[in-house]
Parts: C-alpha cells; structure tokens; sequence
C-alpha cells in the first residue's frame, strides 16, 4: 500500500538571510480540500496497519485490568466536609465525591452523566471555605476551554455558570461563599484578532451576578501572554497573586491586604527577578514563600505579610529539591526529592529543626500534600510508585506516623517487576538518571537476552519525571520487554539549574541526553538497536522528533504524541508564544538559530534509513497544533528510503479529544494500538 500523495510545493521562508523550505506549509490548514483527503487517507492507512496488529484482544483485556485499580486523590477539607475525586474499576472518568461530617459519601460531578459519548471532562474544583458551595471547571472534547460552573452542595443545585473564557483560571473564594475571585480572559471582540487565548485578567464576582459587572482587580496593562494564580488567606484578609509570562520560569507575585481597602493596593512580594515564587498566609497568620531565588533546589521563608518583602529562611535549601509543603499548628511538613524520588520530613514550624523522618510505602512519588485550612495536626498526602496504584495516606505531623486512608478504589494482579534506577554520563560528561523497569531475573527462556525497550522521556519546562503507577507500562514489560524512563535535563529532576540546562540555547543536551540514554541500554546488554523504541509526547515528542533525524541508527521505532516538530513557526500555532521563553523565538536572528539547528521537520532528508514512527494526534488539542505531525509524517514518508513493510511511517489521528484528559476507553484503545505498534517492530511477543 502506497503513501497517499503529499505534493511538495515551492515554499520557502526568508529567516533573517537564510532560505528555509517549507513544501508542507499547506498541512498546516486543517480544513482545506487537500489536507482533508490528506488526513482521510492517513486515517485509512493506519486503520488498515494497525488493526492487523497481533495481540490486540491480549492488551486490550489487560489495560482494562491494569487501568481497573482506579484512583483517589487527596481530599480537600472545608467545614466539615471533604472533597476528592475517585475513579472506580468501572467508571470512565474521575468522579468529585463530598464526604459529610458523619462519613456518608455521595457524588457531586460524574462527567460521564453530561455527556453521551463521555467527551465531557472535570478540569478543576474548589470548594468554599464552609464547604457549602463548590466551583467546578468542565469542558467538552478535550479542547480545554473551560467553563465555571458554581453549585450548592447540599442539594445539587445549579447556583452560577456557564462562565467561560476560564480555561487555566484560579479562583480563590472569600469568606462565607457569596463571593470569589477568579482569573478570566478577555472577550475576543476586545482583544486583537488572533489573540483570544491570551490577555487574562482577576475579577471579583458575587455568585449569580452578572460576568460583565465583576470588578476588575488586577492585570490590566500587563503583558498578554501572563498566566494568575490567586491564593486567599483562610480568614479572607490577605489576597496572594501570581503572574507569569506563558510558561517562563520567573513570575512576579504581589500581596494585597483586602481588609485596608483599595487604597493599600498591591505590595510586591518579587517583582523583576529571575526566579519562582509561591506565597501564601497561613492560619497562622505567618507568609510562607517557596521560592528558588538564590537558591536553585528551592528553600522555604517565612515573613509577616505587613512587611512581605523581609524574608527568614525556615527550611533552608539543600541536596533535595524541596518541591512543596504543609502548615499544621505545630509543624511544616515538606515533601522534596532527591533524583525524582520522594521524601517527606517534619519540620518544627517556629524554628524550622527537622523533627521525625516519614517512612513512605516506598520509592515513589508524593502527588499532593494538604493540611485543614483552619489548622490541626494532621496532613494528607497522595503516594504511588511504579508499583503501587495512587493511594491517600494521612499524616500525624506529630509523630511522624503515616497511616493509609483510602487506597486505590479496585484490585489487580501487578506482575512481577524489578525497577533501577541507573546512572550515565552525557555527551559532555554530564551525569544523568533513568528509571529501568524489567522483568525479574530468570523470568523467561530469554532472560539473559537483550530485549524489546521502550524508552521514555520529556525533557522540558521543568517537568520531573518520577515514579508513578503506569498500566502501558507494566503490560509492556509483563510481557518481556524493558520500558526505560529517562530523567534528561530540562526537566526540574535536580532543581531549576537542571532544567535551564535544557532550555532555550542549551537545548541540545536534551538531544544528547536521550542519545546518550540509547547507548548506556545498548552497551549494557539491556537491549540492541534493532529492539530499541523512543517515547515522548508534547514537548516530549519534540525530543522524538529530534532523535529520528539526529540518529536514525540508533531506534528500531519511535512513538511521537502531539509533538512538536516544526519549530521555525511553533509560535503561530495554538499557545505556541506562550513558550518562547524556553525555546527562543524565530523573530530573534540569534534565537532563530538556535531552533533551526534542532527542528526536526527541517532535517529530514532523503536516503536517510528511519525508524518506523507512529505520530499520534488529537483534533481538538488546542495546546500543540497537529499541523506539527502531519508535515513531519508527509516529510519522512516520502524521504524514507526503507520499505513500507519495513518501517511504516503512520498517523493516528482521533477525534473528540484533546491533549489532555480522556475517557478511559479512549485510554486503553490508544494503548493499544502504541503497544501493538511498538511490539511489532521490536519483537516483542504478545500472546
């Protein structure tokens, strides 16, 4: 079965003197002629590969398993209530559960009853300081664009909403549930064209009162592209803000003190400086700032809010990175990592001594820490590891004693895993970490043999890849294979000097790093080239993108999600300018240099022997334009010089879903076919 036809037209861009091709400048609309019966043809041509995969049933009926353990958060307490969310063995989405004051336990929001076809996601909630009203953010077919919804919790009633333009929106309520503040976009009539997904602004809004009378509090004149959070004194006094332009790793933070008035306006906490910082007042009445400045692996200062800006050390920076922290009435409780794995220590809150070490259920991750609002001695947090479903454990922060609450809401068989974390050296000697999860030793005739890997990574915006319960994964090496997790700079695995590292002009040590990572498996025996897949999706399919095309020889195969790949006009697409900060920009002639160097769409030659490569897309992702996939895959498919029985070039495009949330069955199908993909090149045996 051929291609289907892409004709390379005669593009070419003028960037700062250099002449850059771009013959697929026409996939970049989705809904001309020709990119439609473009993407149809795709469309057919995976099907038609994918679905004569062998072992399909097998993985099918086994992610349904793996993934039927479920999940639980921790819970959100206010009054006397508490929030979580759970997903059990049978359900499709994470549904928002209440906990009343006697135990019983009734749902509030199941996203699968408001839609038919389970397009409908719950992208946030927050409940009011009494515990008595819930706002809640829905959107539908995973394309982000949130909607504020507010409702009585007794009864279920509809209070407020739809509100919308509230994607990526904090909301921070005042006391007594009448009122909140909230971070909301612009409408497009009053913003440039082409610019409605930026220019947000924090409102104050009385609950049932119309949007367009809220009274403006902060952001006006401020750049376009900044992102608030807003965080509110449990007493309602003290009113926190964050502002961040697009995903750049500094923001400036601001304090106002609501009881004075407007007059006493907006104290700047940071303003100006290179760094991250998080604030909030406690009920204790004390600021807390967790912040990297001067420090990056980050450190905990405490001040009065009257003088926000005279900081005192509490938890001082060290080897770990300290990644996030809880106040109860006698103790702060810190959750950080050393190479991406958890710990938690007690701290005395007055003086900042450390006091009883946390026995965690093992080496994995902390996924969220809470304390009551109003104080008490106890702390909530989540924990999973590569083993272990997401569980919520509570913490006495007296003690030091850890007990479980809720485990994972279903069961299953976990297969035999063993999990290492080893150590390499980059291109320039720069020691790097990966997680390498495989089956025990003597499980198999082929034990000692190299096997079929996958190997996974991200590299970017300080996202720290750490030990989480993963069902693809633990079905992938169940059967035989080894599946590599590769903690490669830009990420925030050893603290923010890690992740500028592999930003902007440093870019290339993520390259490096995942090639690097491609040797230490090959040289070790773990596996071969002919056995060896790359995995990344988003900024992590950039990485994929780019290990192609700078080593093609080293990847039987690759996996490229939502990927960024023409990194020459990223900035025009979705909220692409949102992220020039960590890439550089092309309207730079120095920055543009940088991303030419990389870009794997503008490296993709002729005679050149490629992996086989899977893109996967989703129509309504609004974050990374799938324009990226469908020039990437038109260039290698007509560049490859193998076969096409030898290593496909295919797209797999969905529909009603977006870059982030998704049913569960949309879930499992999608694992599927990566799996049985990825099997089939590297021979893996599926039953």
């Amino acid at each position: 079965m051929p291609y289907p036809p892409a004709p390379r037209t005669d593009v070419v861009d003028d960037v700062h003197g250099r002449p850059v091709p771009d013959p697929y400048r026409w996939l970049e609309d989705p809904s001309s002629p020709g990119t439609e019966a473009w993407s149809v043809a795709q469309d057919d041509l995976a099907r038609s590969h994918l679905d004569e995969l062998p072992g399909r049933e097998h993985l099918r009926a086994r992610l349904r398993e793996l993934l039927a353990v479920g999940l639980v958060t921790v819970p959100v307490h206010r009054g006397e209530r508490a929030f979580f969310l759970r997903q059990g063995p049978d359900q499709e989405h994470p549904v928002l559960t209440v906990r009343e004051a006697d135990g019983g336990e009734r749902v509030l929001i199941d996203p699968s009853a408001l839609s038919d076809d389970d397009s409908v996601t719950l992208d946030g909630y927050d409940p009011s300081p009494d515990g008595n009203r819930l706002a809640y953010l829905l959107s539908d077919s995973g394309d982000e664009e949130a909607s504020l919804w507010i409702l009585d919790v007794a009864t279920g009633d509809a209070l407020d909403g739809p509100i919308d333009r509230v994607r990526y929106g904090s909301l921070a309520w005042l006391p007594g549930g009448e009122e909140h503040f909230y971070v909301r976009r612009l409408p497009p009539s009053e913003v440039p064209a082409g610019e409605g997904h930026f220019h947000r602004r924090v409102y104050r809004h009385r609950v049932g009162a119309d949007p367009s009378t809220d009274l403006l509090v902060f952001g006006a004149g401020r750049d376009r592209t900044e992102y608030y959070s807003l965080d509110l004194s449990a007493d309602g006094r003290w009113l926190v803000v964050s502002a961040s332009k697009g995903t750049a790793p500094r923001n400036d933070v601001y304090l106002c003190d609501l009881q004075a008035g407007a007059a006493a306006g907006w104290a700047p906490l940071q303003e100006d400086v290179d760094a991250m910082t998080s604030a909030r007042v406690a009920h204790d009445g004390r600021l807390y700032v967790l912040t990297n400045a001067g420090a990056p692996r980050n450190r905990l200062a405490v001040a009065d809010p009257a003088h926000p800006r005279l900081w005192t050390d509490l938890v001082p920076e060290s080897d770990a990175v300290l990644e996030d922290f809880a106040v109860t009435d006698d103790a702060v409780v810190v959750v950080s990592t050393s190479h991406a794995v958890a710990h938690v220590t007690v701290h005395d809150r007055e003086t900042g001594v450390p006091g009883p070490t946390v026995g965690l259920p093992g080496l994995g991750s902390v996924n969220g820490l809470v304390s009551r609002p109003e104080g008490g001695h106890e702390v909530w947090l989540g924990y999973a590891d590569f083993l272990s479903p997401p569980a919520v454990h509570r913490l006495d922060a007296r003690t030091g004693e850890l007990a479980l609450e809720a485990g994972a809401p279903g069961r299953v068989d976990v297969p035999g895993v063993t999990a290492e974390q080893l150590t390499y050296d980059s291109d320039d000697g720069t020691e790097v970490r990966m997680f390498v999860l495989r089956p025990p030793a003597g499980d198999g005739p082929d034990a000692e043999s190299p096997r079929p890997t996958v190997l996974y990574g991200y590299g970017g915006f300080g996202v720290s890849l750490t030990p989480q319960y993963s069902a693809g994964i633990l079905a992938w090496v169940e059967q035989g294979g080894v599946y590599a997790v590769a903690n490669l700079r830009g990420g925030s695995e050893e603290g923010e000097a890690w992740h500028r590292a592999g930003m902007r002009e440093h870019k290339q040590n993520v390259f490096d790093d995942v090639a690097a990572a491609t040797r230490r498996l090959v040289d070790s025996g773990i596996t071969t080239a002919g056995q060896l897949a790359v995995s990344g999706g988003s900024n992590g399919g950039l990485l994929v993108g780019a290990a192609v095309v700078q080593h093609p020889e080293l990847y039987a195969a690759a996996l490229c999600s939502a990927p960024l790949l023409d990194m020459v006009r990223y900035e025009r697409f979705g909220l692409g300018v949102t992220w020039n900060d960590e890439y550089g920009t092309v309207d730079d002639p120095v920055e543009a240099g940088w991303l030419l160097s990389y870009s794997p769409y503008h490296h993709v030659n002729e005679g050149v022997r490629y992996p086989a490569v899977l893109f996967t897309v989703f129509d309504a992702d609004t974050r990374v334009d799938p324009m990226h996939a469908r020039k990437m895959c038109a260039a290698l498919q007509h560049a490859t010089s193998a076969p096409f029985g030898d290593a496909p070039v295919l797209l797999r495009r969905e529909e009603q879903v977006g870059h982030a949330s998704r049913s569960r069955t949309r879930t499992v199908e999608l694992g599927v076919d990566t799996a049985a993909f990825l099997a089939a090149r590297l021979g893996l045996r599926l039953p």
